[in-house]
């Protein structure tokens, strides 16, 4: 089991505003965990769960409207998160399948992944893992529909959304055994 790194992870996410530049922002609190199997990777699985109001653009402003009904509701919905179902090897990456759940709305979504690397255990960790991932969503699809056109046809949004996962995981180490009985 590795379990993610907040201090070197990043969960996030890019829109488009207004046609021209995609806007980033990322969540500050989450928890995540990946059980690998290296015998048998397709037994492997991943989960995380993000607070939603841990939202984060850098502008104060925008990150209240986040939290409001018009995105991500935090006071009805605190939390989002993806549990995986399936992991499979494509090509020279990967693939994880899972149930993901924004605003109260759970979809089925894939999406590829890569192992950037593992080192092993030395005197500070059980050993560490690097996984980097991006893929789009349609933030409709989950509620969030804030956003109307401007008389041009321009969306304010976009409707896809980017979302980035760049995580560093550390294994837990093995459990002391307990001392002999005597």
């Amino acid at each position: 089991v590795y379990n993610f790194d907040r201090a070197h992870s990043f969960i996030g996410f890019k829109v488009k505003h207004m046609g021209l530049i995609e806007v980033p922002g990322y969540f500050r609190d989450f928890t995540g965990a990946v059980t690998y199997d290296a015998k048998d990777p397709a037994k492997s699985t991943v989960q995380f769960t993000a607070k939603a109001t841990s939202v984060d653009t850098g502008v104060g402003g925008r990150d209240t409207h986040l939290r409001s009904a018009d995105f991500f509701e935090v006071e009805k919905f605190p939390e989002l998160s993806f549990k995986s179902t399936k992991v499979e090897k494509k090509g020279s990456g990967w693939m994880v399948t899972g149930d993901f759940t924004l605003k109260g709305v759970t979809k089925t979504i894939s999406f590829p992944f890569n192992i950037s690397g593992f080192l092993p255990a030395d005197q500070r960790s059980g050993g560490k893992m690097g996984i980097t991932a991006e893929t789009s969503i349609n933030r409709r699809d989950y509620g969030v529909n804030y956003g109307t056109n401007m008389p041009n046809g321009t969306a304010v949004l976009s409707d896809d959304v980017k979302v980035v996962l760049q995580i560093e995981a550390n294994r837990a180490r093995p459990a002391a055994a307990p001392p002999a009985s005597e």
